[in-house]
């Protein structure tokens, strides 16, 4: 029924189904059109925060297979996610949600009237894309988005009605994803990536958003970086067992440098990065801390 993929740090390069992220985008899409109708979640203001997070889930799940049929220029994969943004916007300002950031150090960044069509609009862009670039390895680019998605559920207990579902069944991808059973493709990638954003905007927690993606912002900008000054990507060695590289253009390959891990062992390290950041966001931005 999926298209099948090589594993490519796997021995013997085994087939594997790709694309199973539509099948989240189509459990959370449902799970929440089914707190709309049955009023689980009531409406405010006229404006669904269940439909706004379910309409935002399904661009991202189509944007993702649109780059799964068509491989999109990145100048097109980082612009498309304004398009998911708009329902965002409407419904921050709408609700009145606070127009304001604070940072540990920084201290509290006022951006008016900015922060609805510039600020989140922004979010959303680089959310979705960041961990679109996680990929490559089996259980990175469903493990780190599931513990930033946890952190925030936590700290937004009101409205873990919201996320209940989708987190459980992209948990059960993740399981069978880090066991290399599937992969969730750019479809997953991008429909979790817009899940993220959209959730911390709606809940307003983007101060904690912030601090728990910063490793995964760092991962993206080091790639994008080497990639425009030197026109090299990054890349490991797979020698049957464990993998190597030579350079430091990413997480992956500075995890690895000079230093021969498994596959698990290198996921196993940076999604202990994003849980420390996930985790030191919870604890700062916990009520009544």
């Amino acid at each position: 029924m999926f298209p099948r993929v090589p594993d490519q740090h796997k021995k013997g390069k085994p087939l594997i189904p790709n694309g199973l992220g539509v099948v989240y985008v189509l459990f959370a899409t449902v799970y929440l059109f089914l707190m709309y109708f049955l009023g689980i979640v009531e409406s405010s203001n006229g404006i669904s925060a269940p439909l706004t997070l379910a309409v935002c889930i399904l661009f991202g799940g189509f944007m993702g297979l649109m780059d799964d049929w068509m491989d999109l220029r990145w100048r097109y994969k980082a612009f498309l996610p304004l398009v998911a943004a708009l329902p965002l916007v409407y419904l921050a300002s709408e609700w009145g949600l606070g127009t304001s950031i604070s940072l540990p150090i920084i201290g509290v960044i006022e951006f008016g009237q900015a922060y609805y069509f510039v600020i989140i609009p922004l979010i959303v862009m680089v959310v979705t894309n960041v961990i679109n670039q996680l990929g490559g390895l089996n259980g990175l680019e469903t493990l780190c988005p599931a513990i930033i998605l946890i952190g925030l559920v936590g700290l937004s207990q009101s409205n873990m009605i919201l996320m209940l579902g989708p987190i459980i069944f992209w948990l059960a991808l993740t399981v069978l994803n880090v066991q290399g059973k599937i992969f969730v493709g750019n479809t997953g990638s991008f429909a979790i990536g817009m899940t993220i954003a959209s959730f911390a905007v709606i809940t307003n927690l983007k101060s904690s958003l912030l601090i728990s993606i910063l490793p995964v912002v760092f991962n993206s900008s080091l790639i994008l970086l080497t990639y425009f000054l030197t026109r090299k990507k990054a890349h490991v060695t797979f020698d049957g067992k464990q993998l190597v590289s030579d350079h430091r253009r990413s997480l992956v390959t500075i995890v690895t440098y000079h230093r021969p891990l498994t596959e698990r062992q290198v996921v196993a390290i940076i999604a202990l990065i994003v849980l420390l950041f996930t985790s030191a966001s919870v604890l700062f931005y916990w009520p009544g801390a």
